[in-house]
């Protein structure tokens, strides 16, 4: 296992080794700390050098589960499986038939008017949001390890017959994914591999993918990933970590303010905000005494909600003197792939 490891002035270094790590932290020369599920270490001393090596990963787009690998030549530091960002859509479909709706009946409401996007070039919100949760993981990712590399592995849009403007201009996915590739080469060198490629690197080194798409397993996603990092950088054609870390995006409940169906007397109950009192936030990572870690999920009248790691509802009536609030989420993860040093 290697720890991420930072400088007092926030340069990524180079992973150390957990032993290393451990003993740094004995003699008080490292603080540990957790982000976001990883275990990494922070010196308090000047290091005795600053170089890094190339650090590439490999990125395996999917539509309802993706795959990351970090690695380096010598090592693989870590595999991420995240499940896809994909309901956007349909939330920004259902939130036009409710504004709609509110038209008819005697609720505040904006008139009607004239679509003011028409005629420019955007990227739509369900398309954005998918390749931006691609996007967020890859920062998150280099604030954990110096990254230098991307390679992902291009898919491409199913082409229409006799529509080449359609397949190259208006394809939401040739669209979403351009845009991604613009927002990685403003920060790391970008490179692109087809799916037969990814493809014949896996077999020529022996590697099977397994055909359960949506198992928690290295050999679901992580594998393509591995092998798209590993044409980056080379090493060992063996991967030394199957270990997976999975994560998943926390929807959150922001322009929905009232439940959609009312309660009897035609009242809608609230719904929906991000913030109690102004202090809690909703994805507020807390200790509870008797949940252990669990994260803020939302506010009612009889206490806060709190769940798991997993997304599973432990209670709906949690007090502030219960818990004690540590960090903000970014995402849920499985706690039980995160190992401490």
């Amino acid at each position: 296992m290697f720890v991420p490891v930072k400088t007092k002035d926030g340069q990524q270094l180079m992973p150390l080794h957990a032993a290393r790590a451990r003993k740094l932290i004995r003699r008080g020369e490292a603080t540990p700390y957790w982000d976001n599920g990883i275990y990494c270490i922070r010196l308090n001393k000047e290091p005795s050098e600053r170089k890094t090596q190339d650090i590439a990963v490999g990125v395996d787009p999917g539509s309802k589960k993706e795959g990351f690998t970090v690695k380096s030549e010598a090592h693989t530091y870590l595999n991420v499986q995240a499940d896809a960002h994909n309901k956007v859509g349909k939330k920004v479909e259902k939130r036009r038939e409710l504004r709609r709706g509110r038209r008819s009946r005697k609720c505040p409401n904006r008139k009607n008017r004239t679509n003011r996007l028409s005629n420019k070039a955007r990227v739509p919100a369900g398309t954005r949001a998918r390749w931006d949760w691609k996007l967020r993981v890859l920062q998150w990712l280099s604030k954990l390890y110096p990254l230098t590399y991307v390679c992902v592995e291009d898919i491409k849009a199913r082409t229409i017959e006799r529509a080449k403007k359609w397949n190259q201009s208006f394809s939401p996915l040739e669209v979403g994914k351009q845009w991604f590739y613009s927002e990685i080469r403003k920060r790391w060198k970008l490179l692109t591999l087809q799916g037969w490629e990814t493809q014949e690197i896996r077999e020529k080194l022996g590697l099977k993918k397994s055909s359960k798409k949506l198992a928690e397993t290295f050999d679901a996603h992580c594998v393509d990933a591995w092998c798209l990092a590993y044409h980056t950088v080379g090493g060992e054609d063996i991967p030394d970590n199957r270990d997976i870390f999975c994560i998943s995006p926390i929807g959150i409940k922001r322009r929905e303010l009232h439940r959609q169906n009312p309660e009897k007397g035609g009242k809608r109950p609230r719904y929906g905000g991000t913030t109690f009192n102004g202090d809690l936030v909703k994805n507020t990572l807390v200790r509870h005494i008797r949940y252990g870690l669990t994260r803020i999920s939302g506010f009612g009248k009889t206490g806060i909600s709190l769940y798991s790691l997993e997304g599973k509802r432990l209670c709906q009536n949690a007090k502030t003197q219960d818990f004690k609030v540590l960090t903000r989420l970014n995402f849920n993860y499985r706690s039980g792939h995160a190992s401490e040093v």
